[in-house]
């Protein structure tokens, strides 16, 4: 991960002070949140990794902001790269992030790297059975919403035109930061406010919420790829194939390693699925010829 992340920073660095930002804004704002959701008991807590920020049991691993911050960067990278307009690019950036962590949390949460709190819950099922095989579909609803608000908020005030090249600079280092305050406003509203608004009043839980993004998200993609005016902009850096292959393929070996694949067919399958869903999108993005922008 911190290789990883080293090499996220270098091409960030040759892209420019903005690129910089954002990439180091995605990795602020996931300790962010997952501090937060620590400290403030919202169901899990991590297991005690090398480098680690706060005190225990209530803290987090700096690997995990690495994490979030390279996801969302070469997301981003990628959905740039095919010429989508603002809001389906942030909506491609919420589902490549997404098809990352459906295999990596099944995966994860079995080798102890979190805890999800099923044990106060127990009508939900047992640890390895609720919701997504031991994953609150919360989560991944979360997922979404993250990537999507800083994704979005990032890229509006990125349009802001500033006047000179040391203020365009600096509004370019600061964008990350408000993006991070707005997308945190956002999404509390999301996931407090609205969330029980729509409980009490029309009985829609996480599960609802999640599978309405799932079918929002990839609707404004796909109008964003009817309606770009460049099909692709030349060759995806090396890192946009290096981030996502690492996760899949080091939590996919896990599933086999670790002797989770024979817990639950249905696992191991989507697990698979998921892997060659991953696959298909990098190849499409990756291998096809460039075309040329109309």
């Amino acid at each position: 991960m911190i290789i990883l992340f080293l090499l996220s920073i270098f091409h960030a660095w040759k892209r420019g002070t903005g690129h910089v930002a954002y990439l180091l804004g995605g990795f602020g704002f996931g300790l962010l949140l997952e501090y937060v959701n620590v400290v403030s008991n919202a169901g899990y807590k991590y297991g005690q990794f090398w480098l680690m920020l706060g005190h225990a049991p209530d803290n987090i691993p700096v690997c995990i902001g690495m994490g979030w911050g390279i996801i969302i960067y070469t997301s981003r990278l990628v959905s740039d790269n095919r010429g989508l307009p603002l809001i389906a690019a942030a909506a491609f950036d919420a589902l490549l992030a997404l098809s990352i962590d459906l295999s990596m949390d099944v995966v994860a949460y079995r080798l102890h790297m979190w805890h999800w709190d099923w044990e106060s819950h127990p009508e939900a099922g047992t640890a390895l059975t609720a919701q997504w095989f031991g994953i609150p579909y919360g989560n991944f609803f979360g997922w979404l919403c993250v990537v999507f608000f800083y994704s979005t908020f990032a890229r509006t005030l990125e349009k802001i035109p500033i006047s000179g090249r040391t203020g365009n600079r600096i509004w370019q280092a600061i964008t990350p930061l408000l993006s991070i305050l707005i997308s945190q406003a956002a999404l509390w509203i999301s996931l407090f406010p609205m969330s029980t608004w729509l409980r009490e009043k029309f009985g829609i839980a996480s599960r609802e919420k999640l599978i309405f993004l799932l079918i929002l998200f990839p609707i404004l993609a796909i109008i964003g790829f009817r309606k770009r005016s460049i099909q692709q902009q030349g060759k995806l850096p090396a890192i946009t194939w290096l981030v996502p292959g690492w996760f899949h393929l080091y939590f996919f070996a896990w599933l086999f390693l670790g002797g989770f694949a024979g817990e639950n067919p249905r696992m191991t399958f989507f697990c698979v699925l998921n892997l060659m869903l991953g696959i298909f999108i990098h190849w499409w993005t990756h291998l096809r010829k460039p075309a040329i922008g109309s």
